[in-house]
Protein backbone atom coordinates (compact mmCIF):
# COMPACT_ATOMS: atom_id res chain seq x y z
CA UNK A 1 0.00 0.00 0.00
CA UNK A 2 1.09 3.37 -0.17
CA UNK A 3 1.13 6.64 1.94
CA UNK A 4 -1.63 8.27 4.14
CA UNK A 5 -2.96 10.02 1.06
CA UNK A 6 -3.91 8.08 -1.91
CA UNK A 7 -3.22 9.59 -4.97
CA UNK A 8 -5.22 11.95 -7.15
CA UNK A 9 -6.50 11.18 -10.55
CA UNK A 10 -4.45 13.94 -11.73
CA UNK A 11 -0.84 13.26 -12.99
CA UNK A 12 0.55 14.81 -9.85
CA UNK A 13 3.02 12.87 -7.41
CA UNK A 14 2.12 11.39 -4.29
CA UNK A 15 4.62 13.25 -2.04
CA UNK A 16 2.54 16.66 -3.46
CA UNK A 17 -0.62 15.19 -2.23
CA UNK A 18 0.97 13.95 1.36
CA UNK A 19 1.79 17.55 1.68
CA UNK A 20 -1.29 18.74 1.23
CA UNK A 21 -3.19 16.14 3.16
CA UNK A 22 -0.90 17.39 6.22
CA UNK A 23 -1.68 21.41 4.94
CA UNK A 24 -5.49 20.87 5.38
CA UNK A 25 -5.33 18.27 8.63
CA UNK A 26 -3.09 20.83 10.40
CA UNK A 27 -5.82 23.57 9.30
CA UNK A 28 -8.35 22.10 11.54
CA UNK A 29 -9.62 18.90 9.93
CA UNK A 30 -7.73 16.50 11.85
CA UNK A 31 -9.31 16.10 15.04
CA UNK A 32 -12.79 17.66 13.60
CA UNK A 33 -13.91 15.07 10.95
CA UNK A 34 -15.02 16.56 8.09
CA UNK A 35 -18.44 17.64 6.16
CA UNK A 36 -19.36 16.29 2.80
CA UNK A 37 -21.86 17.13 0.12
CA UNK A 38 -24.06 13.68 1.25
CA UNK A 39 -23.22 13.35 4.60
CA UNK A 40 -22.74 15.52 7.54
CA UNK A 41 -20.52 14.99 10.21
CA UNK A 42 -21.21 14.44 13.41
CA UNK A 43 -19.27 17.20 15.55
CA UNK A 44 -20.91 16.62 18.86
CA UNK A 45 -19.12 13.42 20.53
CA UNK A 46 -17.64 11.30 17.20
CA UNK A 47 -14.46 13.22 17.12
CA UNK A 48 -11.74 13.94 19.80
CA UNK A 49 -12.34 17.55 19.06
CA UNK A 50 -13.77 18.73 21.89
CA UNK A 51 -10.83 17.30 24.25
CA UNK A 52 -7.84 18.96 24.49
CA UNK A 53 -6.16 17.03 27.34
CA UNK A 54 -4.61 13.83 25.52
CA UNK A 55 -4.45 12.18 29.72
CA UNK A 56 -7.94 13.31 30.01
CA UNK A 57 -9.05 11.50 26.80
CA UNK A 58 -7.34 8.62 27.86
CA UNK A 59 -9.50 8.54 31.07
CA UNK A 60 -12.46 9.19 29.49
CA UNK A 61 -12.38 7.05 26.51
CA UNK A 62 -13.27 3.46 27.44
CA UNK A 63 -13.27 -0.08 25.19
CA UNK A 64 -16.18 -0.70 26.60
CA UNK A 65 -18.24 2.59 25.94
CA UNK A 66 -16.99 3.08 22.20
CA UNK A 67 -17.06 -0.56 20.74
CA UNK A 68 -20.16 -2.05 21.70
CA UNK A 69 -22.64 -5.36 21.03
CA UNK A 70 -25.56 -2.86 20.24
CA UNK A 71 -23.83 -0.88 17.73
CA UNK A 72 -21.51 -3.80 15.91
CA UNK A 73 -25.04 -5.59 16.08
CA UNK A 74 -26.51 -2.82 14.03
CA UNK A 75 -23.84 -1.88 11.61
CA UNK A 76 -23.52 -6.64 10.99
CA UNK A 77 -27.29 -6.54 10.68
CA UNK A 78 -28.08 -3.82 8.26
CA UNK A 79 -24.78 -4.99 5.60
CA UNK A 80 -26.28 -8.49 6.05
CA UNK A 81 -29.79 -7.66 5.70
CA UNK A 82 -31.87 -9.02 2.89
CA UNK A 83 -32.20 -5.19 1.97
CA UNK A 84 -28.96 -5.22 0.68
CA UNK A 85 -29.05 -9.05 -1.56
CA UNK A 86 -26.02 -9.92 -0.68
CA UNK A 87 -23.95 -6.85 -2.00
CA UNK A 88 -23.01 -8.43 -5.11
CA UNK A 89 -20.16 -6.54 -7.64
CA UNK A 90 -22.07 -5.01 -10.34
CA UNK A 91 -25.20 -4.44 -8.49
CA UNK A 92 -26.91 -1.69 -7.03
CA UNK A 93 -26.89 -3.18 -3.76
CA UNK A 94 -23.53 -3.22 -3.22
CA UNK A 95 -23.49 1.07 -4.10
CA UNK A 96 -26.42 0.76 -1.03
CA UNK A 97 -23.67 -0.78 0.96
CA UNK A 98 -20.65 1.48 0.25
CA UNK A 99 -23.32 4.54 0.92
CA UNK A 100 -23.39 2.74 4.66
CA UNK A 101 -19.86 2.56 5.33
CA UNK A 102 -19.30 5.90 4.04
CA UNK A 103 -21.81 7.19 6.13
CA UNK A 104 -20.61 5.61 9.23
CA UNK A 105 -16.93 6.49 8.41
CA UNK A 106 -18.11 10.05 8.37
CA UNK A 107 -20.04 9.94 11.95
CA UNK A 108 -17.39 8.31 13.43
CA UNK A 109 -14.86 11.63 12.71
CA UNK A 110 -12.62 10.14 9.53
CA UNK A 111 -11.71 11.95 6.70
CA UNK A 112 -11.59 11.45 3.37
CA UNK A 113 -8.47 10.21 1.19
CA UNK A 114 -7.23 12.77 -1.25
CA UNK A 115 -8.16 10.29 -3.74
CA UNK A 116 -11.86 9.79 -2.94
CA UNK A 117 -15.04 11.44 -3.69
CA UNK A 118 -16.46 11.27 -0.02
CA UNK A 119 -14.89 8.35 1.42
CA UNK A 120 -15.71 6.45 -2.00
CA UNK A 121 -12.37 5.62 -4.32
CA UNK A 122 -13.51 4.67 -8.13
CA UNK A 123 -11.79 2.18 -10.10
CA UNK A 124 -12.73 -0.16 -13.30
CA UNK A 125 -12.09 -3.34 -14.29
CA UNK A 126 -12.78 -5.28 -17.98
CA UNK A 127 -14.45 -8.23 -18.34
CA UNK A 128 -13.07 -10.63 -20.93
CA UNK A 129 -16.53 -13.60 -21.73
CA UNK A 130 -15.58 -15.98 -25.26
CA UNK A 131 -18.13 -15.95 -27.64
CA UNK A 132 -16.34 -18.53 -29.78
CA UNK A 133 -13.65 -20.63 -29.90
CA UNK A 134 -12.44 -23.06 -32.93
CA UNK A 135 -9.85 -25.26 -32.85
CA UNK A 136 -7.80 -27.58 -35.24
CA UNK A 137 -5.17 -29.35 -34.96
CA UNK A 138 -3.28 -31.81 -37.37
CA UNK A 139 -6.30 -30.77 -39.37
CA UNK A 140 -8.75 -32.60 -37.16
CA UNK A 141 -11.61 -29.68 -35.65
CA UNK A 142 -12.11 -30.49 -31.99
CA UNK A 143 -15.43 -31.09 -30.67
CA UNK A 144 -16.86 -27.84 -28.73
CA UNK A 145 -17.42 -29.76 -25.51
CA UNK A 146 -13.99 -30.66 -25.36
CA UNK A 147 -12.14 -26.99 -25.31
CA UNK A 148 -11.80 -24.17 -22.77
CA UNK A 149 -9.88 -20.77 -22.90
CA UNK A 150 -9.24 -18.35 -20.36
CA UNK A 151 -8.03 -14.38 -22.10
CA UNK A 152 -7.02 -10.99 -21.25
CA UNK A 153 -7.63 -10.26 -24.99
CA UNK A 154 -10.39 -9.62 -27.34
CA UNK A 155 -9.92 -12.08 -29.82
CA UNK A 156 -7.18 -14.59 -31.01
CA UNK A 157 -5.66 -16.05 -34.20
CA UNK A 158 -3.57 -18.70 -34.11
CA UNK A 159 -1.76 -20.30 -37.10
CA UNK A 160 0.87 -22.68 -37.40
CA UNK A 161 1.75 -24.95 -40.44
CA UNK A 162 4.28 -27.83 -41.42
CA UNK A 163 5.59 -25.47 -44.03
CA UNK A 164 5.24 -22.56 -42.62
CA UNK A 165 6.40 -21.53 -38.90
CA UNK A 166 5.30 -18.08 -36.98
CA UNK A 167 7.91 -15.60 -35.81
CA UNK A 168 9.62 -16.67 -33.28
CA UNK A 169 8.13 -13.41 -31.10
CA UNK A 170 5.07 -14.61 -31.82
CA UNK A 171 4.97 -18.02 -31.14
CA UNK A 172 2.50 -20.19 -29.15
CA UNK A 173 3.48 -22.26 -26.36
CA UNK A 174 2.71 -26.05 -26.90
CA UNK A 175 2.26 -27.95 -23.94
CA UNK A 176 1.30 -31.57 -23.39
CA UNK A 177 -0.35 -32.41 -20.06
CA UNK A 178 -0.16 -36.30 -20.09
CA UNK A 179 -2.05 -38.73 -17.88
CA UNK A 180 -0.13 -38.40 -15.02
CA UNK A 181 0.51 -34.93 -14.69
CA UNK A 182 -0.93 -32.77 -12.10
CA UNK A 183 -2.82 -30.65 -13.89
CA UNK A 184 -4.19 -28.19 -11.67
CA UNK A 185 -0.06 -27.61 -11.01
CA UNK A 186 0.54 -27.51 -15.15
CA UNK A 187 -2.22 -24.61 -15.59
CA UNK A 188 -1.06 -23.16 -12.33
CA UNK A 189 2.61 -23.01 -13.75
CA UNK A 190 1.34 -21.43 -17.51
CA UNK A 191 -1.34 -18.95 -15.08
CA UNK A 192 1.85 -17.43 -13.45
CA UNK A 193 4.10 -16.83 -16.94
CA UNK A 194 1.34 -15.13 -18.90
CA UNK A 195 1.31 -15.35 -22.91
CA UNK A 196 0.19 -17.81 -25.20
CA UNK A 197 -0.32 -21.37 -24.73
CA UNK A 198 -2.02 -24.28 -26.46
CA UNK A 199 -2.14 -27.20 -24.14
CA UNK A 200 -3.05 -30.92 -25.32
CA UNK A 201 -4.95 -32.40 -22.32
CA UNK A 202 -5.02 -36.41 -21.57
CA UNK A 203 -8.28 -37.61 -21.76
CA UNK A 204 -7.89 -38.80 -18.50
CA UNK A 205 -8.09 -35.48 -17.21
CA UNK A 206 -11.99 -34.84 -18.48
CA UNK A 207 -13.72 -34.68 -15.11
CA UNK A 208 -11.26 -32.07 -13.78
CA UNK A 209 -11.15 -30.46 -17.70
CA UNK A 210 -15.10 -29.78 -16.89
CA UNK A 211 -14.92 -27.73 -13.17
CA UNK A 212 -11.67 -25.86 -15.67
CA UNK A 213 -14.25 -25.22 -18.76
CA UNK A 214 -16.93 -23.97 -16.75
CA UNK A 215 -15.04 -21.15 -14.74
CA UNK A 216 -13.32 -20.24 -17.66
CA UNK A 217 -16.85 -19.44 -20.04
CA UNK A 218 -17.81 -16.87 -16.65
CA UNK A 219 -15.31 -14.79 -18.11
CA UNK A 220 -12.02 -13.53 -17.22
CA UNK A 221 -11.86 -10.03 -15.06
CA UNK A 222 -8.89 -7.85 -15.03
CA UNK A 223 -8.42 -4.24 -13.73
CA UNK A 224 -7.85 -1.62 -15.98
CA UNK A 225 -4.58 -0.12 -15.82
CA UNK A 226 -5.26 3.60 -15.15
CA UNK A 227 -1.59 4.60 -15.87
CA UNK A 228 -0.97 5.96 -12.51
CA UNK A 229 2.80 6.68 -11.29
CA UNK A 230 1.82 4.48 -8.50
CA UNK A 231 5.71 3.40 -7.48
CA UNK A 232 4.29 0.21 -6.94
CA UNK A 233 3.79 -0.10 -10.81
CA UNK A 234 7.17 -1.30 -11.46
CA UNK A 235 6.80 -4.11 -8.53
CA UNK A 236 2.90 -5.03 -10.76
CA UNK A 237 3.51 -4.33 -13.84
CA UNK A 238 3.95 -8.32 -14.59
CA UNK A 239 0.39 -8.52 -13.44
CA UNK A 240 -0.57 -6.40 -16.87
CA UNK A 241 1.20 -9.37 -19.39
CA UNK A 242 -2.20 -10.86 -19.34
CA UNK A 243 -2.41 -14.10 -22.20
CA UNK A 244 -4.22 -16.48 -23.44
CA UNK A 245 -4.69 -20.40 -22.20
CA UNK A 246 -6.56 -22.69 -24.73
CA UNK A 247 -7.07 -26.23 -24.01
CA UNK A 248 -7.93 -28.90 -26.13
CA UNK A 249 -9.10 -32.27 -24.69
CA UNK A 250 -7.53 -34.75 -27.27
CA UNK A 251 -5.58 -38.08 -27.05
CA UNK A 252 -3.44 -36.23 -29.80
CA UNK A 253 0.18 -35.87 -28.38
CA UNK A 254 2.34 -34.31 -31.44
CA UNK A 255 1.12 -31.22 -33.08
CA UNK A 256 2.53 -30.37 -36.88
CA UNK A 257 0.31 -27.70 -37.35
CA UNK A 258 -3.21 -26.05 -35.77
CA UNK A 259 -5.24 -23.47 -36.47
CA UNK A 260 -6.60 -21.19 -33.48
CA UNK A 261 -9.58 -18.96 -33.47
CA UNK A 262 -11.63 -16.95 -30.90
CA UNK A 263 -13.86 -13.82 -30.10
CA UNK A 264 -14.76 -12.79 -27.01
CA UNK A 265 -17.33 -9.96 -25.43
CA UNK A 266 -16.03 -7.05 -23.28
CA UNK A 267 -17.57 -4.89 -20.99
CA UNK A 268 -16.04 -2.31 -18.75
CA UNK A 269 -16.99 -1.67 -15.43
CA UNK A 270 -17.05 0.83 -12.24
CA UNK A 271 -16.73 -0.38 -8.85
CA UNK A 272 -15.93 1.20 -5.72
CA UNK A 273 -13.70 0.69 -2.50
CA UNK A 274 -14.54 3.11 0.70
CA UNK A 275 -11.84 4.37 2.52
CA UNK A 276 -11.18 6.46 5.54
CA UNK A 277 -8.21 8.16 7.06
CA UNK A 278 -7.43 9.46 10.54
CA UNK A 279 -4.28 11.40 10.32
CA UNK A 280 -1.60 10.83 12.58
CA UNK A 281 0.80 13.35 14.69
CA UNK A 282 4.60 12.77 14.89
CA UNK A 283 4.51 9.85 12.85
CA UNK A 284 1.61 11.33 10.04
CA UNK A 285 3.58 9.81 6.91
CA UNK A 286 3.58 5.95 8.37
CA UNK A 287 0.15 4.34 7.68
CA UNK A 288 -1.62 1.54 9.75
CA UNK A 289 -4.16 -0.06 7.46
CA UNK A 290 -7.71 -1.37 8.96
CA UNK A 291 -9.09 -3.52 6.06
CA UNK A 292 -11.90 -5.82 5.27
CA UNK A 293 -13.78 -6.13 1.93
CA UNK A 294 -17.72 -5.32 1.89
CA UNK A 295 -18.81 -7.82 -1.13
CA UNK A 296 -20.18 -10.80 -0.90
CA UNK A 297 -21.98 -13.15 -4.01
CA UNK A 298 -25.47 -11.44 -4.41
CA UNK A 299 -28.74 -13.59 -5.22
CA UNK A 300 -28.56 -17.42 -6.50
CA UNK A 301 -28.24 -17.25 -10.22
CA UNK A 302 -31.27 -18.76 -11.09
CA UNK A 303 -33.16 -16.37 -9.42
CA UNK A 304 -31.21 -13.14 -10.70
CA UNK A 305 -33.94 -10.78 -11.72
CA UNK A 306 -36.80 -12.38 -10.00
CA UNK A 307 -38.57 -11.22 -6.68
CA UNK A 308 -36.18 -11.99 -4.47
CA UNK A 309 -36.57 -14.56 -1.18
CA UNK A 310 -34.70 -14.61 1.71
CA UNK A 311 -34.17 -18.18 0.80
CA UNK A 312 -32.41 -17.20 -1.95
CA UNK A 313 -30.20 -14.29 -0.94
CA UNK A 314 -26.22 -14.94 0.00
CA UNK A 315 -26.53 -12.47 3.31
CA UNK A 316 -22.41 -12.35 3.49
CA UNK A 317 -23.09 -11.92 7.36
CA UNK A 318 -19.82 -13.66 8.28
CA UNK A 319 -18.01 -13.08 4.85
CA UNK A 320 -17.78 -10.28 5.48
CA UNK A 321 -20.01 -7.97 7.35
CA UNK A 322 -18.58 -9.11 10.00
CA UNK A 323 -15.38 -7.54 9.16
CA UNK A 324 -16.50 -4.35 7.93
CA UNK A 325 -18.11 -3.74 11.43
CA UNK A 326 -15.14 -4.30 12.85
CA UNK A 327 -13.38 -1.59 10.70
CA UNK A 328 -15.97 0.38 11.52
CA UNK A 329 -16.16 0.08 15.16
CA UNK A 330 -12.19 0.76 15.46
CA UNK A 331 -12.05 3.40 13.65
CA UNK A 332 -14.69 4.81 16.26
CA UNK A 333 -12.60 3.86 18.96
CA UNK A 334 -9.37 5.37 17.53
CA UNK A 335 -10.58 8.52 16.60
CA UNK A 336 -12.45 9.26 20.17
CA UNK A 337 -9.43 7.95 21.71
CA UNK A 338 -6.78 10.62 19.68
CA UNK A 339 -3.69 8.95 20.33
CA UNK A 340 -2.83 7.95 16.67
CA UNK A 341 0.79 8.94 16.31
CA UNK A 342 0.78 7.28 13.20
CA UNK A 343 -1.83 7.87 10.39
CA UNK A 344 -4.70 5.34 10.59
CA UNK A 345 -6.32 4.12 7.33
CA UNK A 346 -9.48 2.25 7.21
CA UNK A 347 -10.52 0.56 3.78
CA UNK A 348 -13.56 -1.23 2.90
CA UNK A 349 -12.08 -3.10 -0.46
CA UNK A 350 -15.04 -4.24 -3.51
CA UNK A 351 -13.79 -7.46 -5.45
CA UNK A 352 -12.45 -9.78 -3.26
CA UNK A 353 -15.01 -12.55 -3.84
CA UNK A 354 -14.05 -12.00 -7.82
CA UNK A 355 -10.10 -11.88 -7.53
CA UNK A 356 -9.15 -8.95 -5.09
CA UNK A 357 -9.48 -6.22 -7.58
CA UNK A 358 -10.13 -3.07 -5.18
CA UNK A 359 -6.96 -4.12 -2.91
CA UNK A 360 -5.29 -4.28 -6.14
CA UNK A 361 -5.89 -1.03 -7.15
CA UNK A 362 -5.46 0.59 -3.81
CA UNK A 363 -2.03 -0.71 -3.99
CA UNK A 364 -1.25 0.99 -6.99
CA UNK A 365 -2.48 4.45 -5.72
CA UNK A 366 -0.54 3.88 -2.25
CA UNK A 367 3.52 3.83 -1.29
CA UNK A 368 3.54 0.35 0.07
CA UNK A 369 7.01 1.46 2.30
CA UNK A 370 4.67 3.65 4.11
CA UNK A 371 2.31 0.95 5.10
CA UNK A 372 3.64 -0.24 8.64
CA UNK A 373 0.94 -3.05 9.44
CA UNK A 374 -2.03 -4.44 7.18
CA UNK A 375 -4.52 -5.20 9.87
CA UNK A 376 -6.85 -7.23 7.42
CA UNK A 377 -10.23 -8.95 9.21
CA UNK A 378 -11.99 -11.38 7.88
CA UNK A 379 -15.08 -13.36 8.84
CA UNK A 380 -14.81 -12.81 12.74
CA UNK A 381 -18.83 -13.44 13.13
CA UNK A 382 -18.60 -17.23 14.77
CA UNK A 383 -16.24 -18.51 17.40
CA UNK A 384 -13.03 -20.14 16.45
CA UNK A 385 -11.59 -23.66 17.43
CA UNK A 386 -9.77 -22.19 19.85
CA UNK A 387 -12.91 -20.97 21.56
CA UNK A 388 -15.51 -17.98 22.00
CA UNK A 389 -13.25 -14.30 21.50
CA UNK A 390 -10.29 -16.13 20.08
CA UNK A 391 -9.12 -15.35 16.90
CA UNK A 392 -5.99 -16.47 14.58
CA UNK A 393 -3.95 -14.98 11.83
CA UNK A 394 -2.57 -16.33 9.00
CA UNK A 395 1.02 -15.53 7.41
CA UNK A 396 2.16 -15.74 11.29
CA UNK A 397 5.80 -17.15 10.36
CA UNK A 398 5.89 -14.34 7.64
CA UNK A 399 6.76 -11.26 10.08
CA UNK A 400 6.91 -10.58 13.91
CA UNK A 401 3.57 -8.56 13.96
CA UNK A 402 2.18 -11.82 15.82
CA UNK A 403 4.88 -11.58 18.18
CA UNK A 404 4.65 -8.13 19.23
CA UNK A 405 0.40 -8.33 19.54
CA UNK A 406 0.93 -11.11 21.89
CA UNK A 407 3.19 -9.27 23.76
CA UNK A 408 0.64 -6.57 24.67
CA UNK A 409 -1.98 -9.46 24.65
CA UNK A 410 -0.02 -11.39 27.50
CA UNK A 411 -0.76 -9.49 30.78
CA UNK A 412 -4.69 -9.59 29.93
CA UNK A 413 -4.05 -13.90 29.37
CA UNK A 414 -4.83 -13.06 26.08
CA UNK A 415 -3.36 -14.33 22.68
CA UNK A 416 -3.63 -14.54 19.07
CA UNK A 417 -3.20 -17.88 17.51
CA UNK A 418 -1.49 -19.18 13.98
CA UNK A 419 -3.47 -19.99 11.25
CA UNK A 420 -4.82 -23.74 12.12
CA UNK A 421 -5.62 -24.75 8.74
CA UNK A 422 -2.14 -24.31 6.97
CA UNK A 423 -3.48 -26.81 4.21
CA UNK A 424 -6.35 -24.21 3.56
CA UNK A 425 -3.61 -21.96 1.53
CA UNK A 426 -5.80 -18.72 3.72
CA UNK A 427 -2.91 -16.52 2.76
CA UNK A 428 -3.78 -16.15 -0.44
CA UNK A 429 -7.32 -16.10 -0.18
CA UNK A 430 -8.06 -12.59 0.78
CA UNK A 431 -7.14 -9.00 0.15
CA UNK A 432 -3.75 -9.16 2.35
CA UNK A 433 -2.14 -11.21 0.14
CA UNK A 434 -1.93 -8.04 -2.53
CA UNK A 435 -0.05 -5.92 0.03
CA UNK A 436 2.20 -8.81 1.34
CA UNK A 437 2.84 -9.30 -2.36
CA UNK A 438 4.65 -5.54 -2.30
CA UNK A 439 6.57 -6.23 0.76
CA UNK A 440 4.23 -4.94 3.78
CA UNK A 441 3.21 -6.94 7.46
CA UNK A 442 -0.11 -7.89 5.90
CA UNK A 443 -2.48 -10.10 7.52
CA UNK A 444 -5.18 -11.32 7.99
CA UNK A 445 -7.64 -11.98 10.84
CA UNK A 446 -10.35 -14.50 11.48
CA UNK A 447 -12.19 -16.73 13.34
CA UNK A 448 -13.56 -18.84 11.15
CA UNK A 449 -13.57 -22.58 10.91
CA UNK A 450 -13.51 -23.33 7.60
CA UNK A 451 -13.04 -27.43 8.13
CA UNK A 452 -16.69 -27.28 9.34
CA UNK A 453 -18.56 -23.99 8.82
CA UNK A 454 -21.52 -25.56 7.04
CA UNK A 455 -22.92 -21.80 6.58
CA UNK A 456 -19.80 -20.28 3.87
CA UNK A 457 -20.47 -18.97 0.66
CA UNK A 458 -24.09 -20.24 1.49
CA UNK A 459 -27.95 -18.82 1.79
CA UNK A 460 -27.16 -19.54 5.40
CA UNK A 461 -24.73 -17.05 6.43
CA UNK A 462 -27.16 -14.84 7.53
CA UNK A 463 -27.28 -13.07 10.76
CA UNK A 464 -28.71 -15.73 13.06
CA UNK A 465 -26.07 -17.69 12.26
CA UNK A 466 -23.30 -15.40 14.42
CA UNK A 467 -22.04 -15.06 17.56
CA UNK A 468 -22.44 -11.56 18.10
CA UNK A 469 -20.71 -11.56 21.90
CA UNK A 470 -17.43 -13.33 20.44
CA UNK A 471 -17.25 -11.03 17.44
CA UNK A 472 -17.38 -8.23 19.81
CA UNK A 473 -14.68 -10.28 21.90
CA UNK A 474 -12.34 -10.42 18.60
CA UNK A 475 -12.53 -6.74 17.69
CA UNK A 476 -11.88 -5.36 21.21
CA UNK A 477 -9.18 -7.29 21.45
CA UNK A 478 -7.77 -6.19 18.06
CA UNK A 479 -8.14 -2.82 19.55
CA UNK A 480 -6.03 -3.54 22.43
CA UNK A 481 -3.37 -5.59 20.50
CA UNK A 482 -2.85 -2.80 17.93
CA UNK A 483 -3.11 -0.09 20.18
CA UNK A 484 1.32 0.06 20.07
CA UNK A 485 0.91 0.22 16.18
CA UNK A 486 -1.08 3.05 16.61
CA UNK A 487 0.54 4.93 19.04
CA UNK A 488 4.04 4.01 16.87
CA UNK A 489 6.21 2.79 19.39
CA UNK A 490 6.54 -0.92 17.73
CA UNK A 491 6.99 -1.55 14.40
CA UNK A 492 7.09 -5.14 12.58
CA UNK A 493 9.52 -6.25 10.30
CA UNK A 494 8.30 -6.63 6.27
CA UNK A 495 7.92 -9.51 4.59
CA UNK A 496 10.02 -11.02 2.12
CA UNK A 497 8.27 -10.50 -1.04
CA UNK A 498 10.46 -12.41 -3.46
CA UNK A 499 8.69 -15.44 -0.75
CA UNK A 500 5.37 -14.49 -1.91
CA UNK A 501 3.58 -16.56 -4.47
CA UNK A 502 2.62 -13.92 -7.27
CA UNK A 503 -0.91 -13.83 -8.65
CA UNK A 504 -1.95 -15.34 -11.69
CA UNK A 505 -1.67 -13.44 -15.60
CA UNK A 506 -4.28 -14.92 -17.03
CA UNK A 507 -7.06 -16.28 -14.75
Amino acid sequence: MKITALKSSSKSKLPILLRSLILVTSAGLLLNGCSHSKFTANTKDTTVSTINNKADNLDIVSIDDTITLAQVTKDVSYLASDDLKGRSNFSNDIGIAADYIAQRFNEVGLSSAMSTDNFRQAYRIQKITPKSLVVSINGEVIAQENLAIATTVPSINWQRSATKQIPVKEAINTVFINEKDDLRKSLGKLNNQGGEHLVLLHPAHKNTFKRYQGYFSRGVTKLVNDKSSSQNNKANSKENIGGTLVIALTPIDKVNDFNVTSASEVSNTSLTNVVGILPGKSKANDVVLYSAHYDHLGVMREFEGQTTQTSQIFNGADDNASGVSAIINLANYFAKLGNNERTLMFAAFSAEEIGGFGSRYFSNQIDANSITAMINIEMIGKPAVFGEGSVWMTGMERSNLGEQLNEVLAPKQLIIYADPYPNQNLFYRSDNATLARLGVPAHSFSSTQLDKDQHYHQVSDDIDSLNLPSMLKVIKMLAIATTPLVEGTVTPTRIDANNVSRKGLIY
